[in-house]
């Protein structure tokens, strides 16, 4: 049984950005089992819960809640089990809070590198939580920023003054003229407009992941290539997606070369997030694996 504060002990990001690579290079490869995220809708109490199984050398799932409402306590709780693959038996239990966290900006990571322009320097965070303090985090494992800005609603200024960087007044003033921008918020509708960006612009959006909800508008949705790490999931789980109707590639395609990135220094790329399983369980390997080495 790993608590939370024992996987912040064991996992680093600079370990789990390569490990979600090779795990969304897996699952376009068809070397992982993944179905389908099962989304339980809590009504009466506005949240869900997802459960998330697959099989890609480690086997296990996650179980998930998101509760956007959620003001005094996180939006996501989460455990994970993982499964010896050859007998079936238990592992290991862990707290899946943080993983969610750091995985999620680990592919971001992945796709960053992969798809922004390699003198990417001014880096937008649309969003003051805990994903844009990991994507803040992670980010900077793949590309030198000069310049950082944040906007918010609520906590921009407080996230500025903790990490160091700039408060914009508004997600317009934060995005113009960003090489990378990071939409990180439970925002239902559109918070990204297309007419913001620069050309050459990266985006990560990682939000709105049911079907109804948005995060990005028609005209972002049309001037961008969109990436995503699965088409299946992207296309049940995106309102995004579904309003752009088209996928460029999948980012373990493009990590295996058999579909292009970025082509050219001027257009304008989108990684569209969902959140897969095998990025759960590559972090959970990671850590079990170094708990496990620990104890001997």
């Amino acid at each position: 049984m790993l608590s939370e504060e024992r996987v912040r002990e064991l996992l680093s990001m600079e370990e789990l950005i390569p490990a979600v690579r090779r795990a969304l290079a897996a699952l376009s490869a068809g070397a992982a089992v993944q179905p389908l995220r099962v989304v339980v809708p809590v009504a009466e109490h506005g949240g869900f819960l997802g459960v998330m199984p697959a099989y890609a050398g480690a086997l296990g799932a996650k179980l998930v809640t998101f509760y956007p409402g959620n003001r005094s306590l996180p939006t996501h709780h989460a455990l994970i089990v993982l499964f010896r693959p050859e007998t079936g038996e238990p592992l290991a239990v862990m707290d899946g809070r943080l993983v969610t966290e750091l995985r999620t900006a680990a592919a971001s990571a992945v796709a960053t590198d992969l798809l922004a322009r390699p003198n990417a320097a001014v880096l937008a965070l649309i969003g003051s939580g805990v994903q844009a303090r990991s994507h803040l985090a992670a980010l900077r494992l793949v590309r030198e920023f000069r310049e950082v800005r944040v906007w918010s609603p609520h906590r921009a200024q407080a996230f500025a003054a903790a990490f160091g960087v700039s408060a914009a007044a508004s997600a317009a003033e934060a995005v113009r003229g960003a090489d990378v921008v990071v939409v990180a918020t439970t925002a239902t509708t559109p918070v990204l407009r297309g007419e913001w960006l620069w050309p050459g612009c990266h985006v990560n959006a990682v939000g709105a992941v049911r079907p109804t909800w948005r995060e990005l508008d028609l005209e972002l949705l049309r001037r961008a290539r969109i990436y995503v790490e699965s088409r299946e999931a992207a296309f049940a789980e995106s309102g995004d997606v579904r309003a752009a109707g088209r996928v460029e590639a999948e980012l373990g395609e493009v990590i295996a070369g058999t579909r292009p990135g970025r082509r050219t220094a001027h257009e304008i790329t989108l990684f569209k997030s969902v959140g897969v399983a095998v990025e759960d369980l590559a972090a959970a390997d990671l850590v079990y694996r170094k708990a496990a080495g620990a104890d001997a």
